[in-house]
């Protein structure tokens, strides 16, 4: 009975720390698009990491001191994927012309991580998956209506980020929980977790330096229009403190309590609070197809949850 309770008390301390991050998330949206608006996007990507990273490297001196190749070899493999997947979603939004469907788009990944579990780690998907995929597709396709059935660059880049968010979720879930293997052997093998501070501070880096690598090869750095455009270095300073190193920390450290399924999907909560941010900052609106596709998105995401709601809803009855 006290370990239901510490398992119920660990869980529900992880959802009320995903909650804040949906919310520091959906922020980090209208910081990013403003900086995007005056600088490069990559750009903006680099320098918003490595800042953020810098910040976190500070507190974490102590574990980047006695950090073993091995660690670092898993934090650098989750860190690639997600510098990909960002650059992918800045990419997208800097095209895109309505925030609140963008985020939309991109929490479709929320659905695609039991999928990408069961592709890469062989693990069982649930049925609310299953149920909630053709959901999310019916939502895909009214908001390509607009274009005549046709997804716009902007819709297609986010997509794709979307896609390696979900592999982003399972490896970061994997490297921030101890895991246990079978190795040739037959013993079972138990890899140590990755403290939270050190994982988020080694990722972060990891995407700055990607996404930084990119920028230089893509794009044109106009150093002069960007020192004396005093705005776009609020939004970068707010997006690397209050959207990554507080968001990405805070987002490492619930998944250390949860594990993904339980954990990572109550960020179904990001694209209602960025579109109602979006709608207030940027006087954002959709049509009736827009916010059909959107709804039926949401609904997905919550199908997707189901069982998790169900849970919660039986405690809330309890006490």
């Amino acid at each position: 009975m006290k370990r239901m309770r510490a398992d119920f008390k660990g869980t529900m301390s992880a959802d009320v720390l995903f909650v804040v991050v949906t919310l520091l998330a959906a922020i980090s949206w209208i910081f990013s698009k403003e900086a995007v608006a005056i600088m490069p996007p990559l750009l903006f990507m680099s320098l918003r990491f490595f800042i953020a990273a810098v910040l976190l490297g500070l507190v974490a001196r102590s574990q980047l001191r006695v950090l073993s190749s091995a660690v670092l070899w898993r934090c650098v493999k989750v860190g690639v994927v997600f510098g990909f997947a960002m650059s992918l979603w800045v990419l997208g939004l800097a095209a895109s012309n309505h925030v609140g469907e963008a985020a939309f788009l991109v929490s479709l990944a929320v659905v695609l991580v039991p999928v990408i579990a069961r592709l890469v780690f062989k693990e069982a998907v649930p049925q609310s998956t299953w149920l909630a995929l053709p959901i999310a597709c019916c939502g895909l396709a009214l908001l390509s209506l607009n274009q005549e059935l046709k997804l716009e660059t902007a819709q297609l880049l986010l997509l794709a980020a979307a896609s390696l968010f979900a592999v982003y979720f399972n490896l970061n879930a994997r490297a921030a929980n101890p895991i246990s293997q079978t190795g040739r052997d037959g013993l079972t093998l138990d890899t140590p977790q990755v403290p939270v501070l050190l994982l988020t501070t080694l990722v972060l880096t990891v995407v700055g330096l990607v996404t930084g690598i990119f920028s230089a090869l893509t794009e044109s750095w106009e150093v002069g229009e960007l020192v004396s455009a005093p705005m776009v270095w609020l939004w970068v300073m707010l997006s690397a403190t209050i959207g990554t190193a507080m968001r990405f920390y805070i987002q490492t450290y619930a998944q250390s309590l949860s594990p993904y399924s339980n954990g990572v999907v109550i960020m179904v909560l990001e694209p209602v609070w960025t579109a109602l941010i979006a709608a207030m900052w940027f006087k954002e609106s959709m049509s009736a197809i827009q916010l059909v596709g959107c709804l039926l998105i949401f609904l997905a995401l919550i199908v997707n949850r189901w069982r998790a709601v169900q849970q919660f809803l039986r405690q809330i009855l309890r006490t």
